[in-house]
């Protein structure tokens, strides 16, 4: 019952950070590039949110990508907007500052 409620609201386990990126995934910062400006995770990608469609071919669809920005909530958005374009190694890391601790 726990694990169909978990699924319904898109609770998942926490990944694990470290050897996602071990394994060569790709940071993608979805701020704006003033906010990139005044501080990021180093080798990350800077991708607005506004423009990540405009951007798939910068990213490859068989690497582990994990999604960034100032609270989790944009980054959960283009989590789901890569998903829905064929991107299927994906993930939320929520704000840059703290992912920047988890990996």
């Amino acid at each position: 019952m726990l694990a169909a409620i978990k699924k319904l609201f898109g609770i998942e386990p926490s990944p694990n950070f470290k050897e996602i990126m071990k394994n060569g995934a790709v940071i993608v910062d979805v701020r704006t590039k003033n906010e990139y400006d005044m501080g990021h995770i180093k080798n990350s990608i800077n991708i607005p949110l506004n423009n990540l469609s405009n951007h798939y071919s910068k990213l490859k669809k068989d690497k582990a990508i994990i999604t960034c920005c100032a609270s989790g909530v944009r980054s959960a958005q283009a989590k789901n907007i890569l998903k829905a374009n064929g991107f299927t190694d994906v993930y939320n890391g929520g704000g840059w500052s703290s992912l920047k601790n988890k990996i």
